[in-house]
Parts: structure tokens; sequence; C-alpha cells
């Protein structure tokens, strides 16, 4: 058994441990609140975009060629844009994110490039030797649309040049605080389908000047970029919940361990005591003799 003195610095250590954890779960804590409400004030403008998105298609002429950024072609080379953490200490977030796309790598029937944003999937990726086109670090926890911008330039003009034939974005859903989902979604070229079968039209019918065509190709480009704007805000508010719970949990385990290491501490001292009143005993009893 360890000695008192020993118990006592590793309880002193453990100590200090939980008070740092505990000062970064607070931090952890008011990043996400700031990082749901982002994500709050963002969802209804992407859903009405998507909804305006889907209501152009339906209204563009039949045969028309639409905007390049939807127009399918065959598949022979696709792109994955993947949203990873900076930092660590968020639990198992970024490496459910990280098998997430790497399981899509596997998968695909075509070679696969990746655009990583964050340090944790860029190193993620580069050991695991795939090809890394470009790679963003340092977005920060509240970035603006201007920092992402250049993020989707990248992957549109890709795309629009032929090198590759569809995108992926991988990204981590944020459903609550306890719940983040990894999620793979083709974001080009952008599913018309799927738009309109998400968004079935309304009652009121609109007119767009000049056209539904000019308005769906002026509003493409932005669609892109909010998309993938909401996902990198998804992303930071999903690894600070996660961050958040990590801290707290290490918190936890930290105030469990001191506990047993004062009950560990007390037995040694009993010990201690037993041991040094048998010492007098047995003196006292040398001398009777």
């Amino acid at each position: 058994m360890a000695s008192v003195r020993q118990i006592r610095q590793r309880i002193r250590s453990v100590k200090n441990t939980a008070r740092v954890t505990r000062a970064m779960q607070m931090v952890a804590a008011s990043k996400t609140r700031r990082s749901q409400e982002r994500v709050a004030a963002t969802r209804p403008y992407a859903e009405r975009l998507r909804t305006v998105m889907a209501d152009l298609t339906r209204q563009a002429p039949p045969g028309e060629t639409l905007h390049p950024l939807l127009t399918q072609r065959p598949v022979q080379r696709s792109l994955i844009v993947e949203i990873t953490p900076d930092r660590g200490l968020c639990g198992g977030l970024p490496g459910n994110i990280n098998r997430a796309t790497a399981l899509h790598v596997l998968r695909s029937p075509v070679p696969v490039s990746l655009i990583t944003i964050g340090k944790k999937g860029r190193d993620f990726m580069v050991r695991a030797g795939r090809d890394v086109k470009a790679t963003f670090t340092d977005l920060g926890d509240r970035p603006s649309l201007v920092d992402t911008i250049a993020i989707t330039h990248l992957a549109e003009r890709m795309f629009r040049e032929g090198e590759v034939d569809e995108v992926f974005l991988a990204y981590t859903r944020f459903v609550n605080t306890i719940t983040q989902e990894p999620a793979v979604t083709r974001v080009l070229p952008v599913d018309v389908g799927a738009l309109a079968a998400t968004n079935p039209g309304s009652a009121t019918e609109y007119i767009y000047e000049p056209s539904a065509s000019t308005v769906l190709g002026a509003l493409a480009p932005r669609f892109l970029e909010v998309t993938f704007y909401a996902a990198i805000l998804e992303s930071i508010a999903s690894e600070q919940s996660a961050r958040m719970v990590a801290m707290r949990n290490a918190t936890e385990a930290a105030n469990d361990m001191v506990d047993e290491l004062t009950l560990q501490l007390n037995k040694a001292r009993q010990d201690s005591i037993t041991k040094e009143l048998l010492d007098i005993v047995g003196g006292v009893a040398a001398l009777e003799g």
C-alpha cells in the first residue's frame, strides 16, 4: 500500500485536475450556448432558401439546361469536404466523423479526393494516405460566412472544371447537447428531385423576373455557400457540446477518484496508528518483563 504522503500527493494532483476540467466545462458550456443560438438562427434561412430553390426548379421550362451546379453527369471521381475539430478533449466526436468519412471512401466505386476542415481530419487522412487536395484550419469558434466562402468556392471550382463529378459534405449534425450524429451527404450536383420532394409546392404561385432559370442561376451558388456554412456551424455546436459533456465526465471521474483516494488515506492512517500503538504496547511489555 502507498504511504500516507504519496496518497496525499495523488489527492492534491487529482483535485487540481478536477479544477482544470471544471473550468474547461464552464467555458465549453458558454460556447455551446452561443453555438446553438447561431445554428438556430441559420436553420430557418437555409430551409427557406431550399424551398425557393425547389420552387424555381419546378418552374423551369422542361428540357431547359439548368445551372451547371445542378447538372448531372457520369461520376468518375468524387470529392469529400470533411469538417472536424481543430482540438481534442471532445470525446469520441473526431473519431466518429473520421470513421464515417473513411467508410464512405472505402465503399466508393470511384477514386475519392478530400478537402479537410480541421486538424483532426487532416491528421487522420494524411496518416491513412488519402488524397488530400487542400486543408483549412483555425476557423475559430465563431466563423462568419466570409470565412467559409473560400472553401465553398474551391469545391465549386473543382466541380465546374470537371476535376470531380460529385461533392459530398461530411460533418457532425447537432441534434442536442447529448447527441451528435456524423453525416455524409451529397451537395453537388444539387439534387433537384430531393429538393422538390422535401419541399412540395405551395398554393401560392410566384412570378420570377426576368425568369425562373435566371434567378436559379444566381441563387444556386448562394445556396451552396449557405449549405457549407450551416454544416460548419452544426459541427462547431456539436464539438462544443461534446467537449462540455467530456469535461463534465472527467470532473465527475476525478471527484470519484478523490473519494477513493481519501478512503485509502484513512485506511493508511489507521494502519499507521495501529502499528504505532502495537510498537508502544510491545515496548511497555518489554520493559515490564
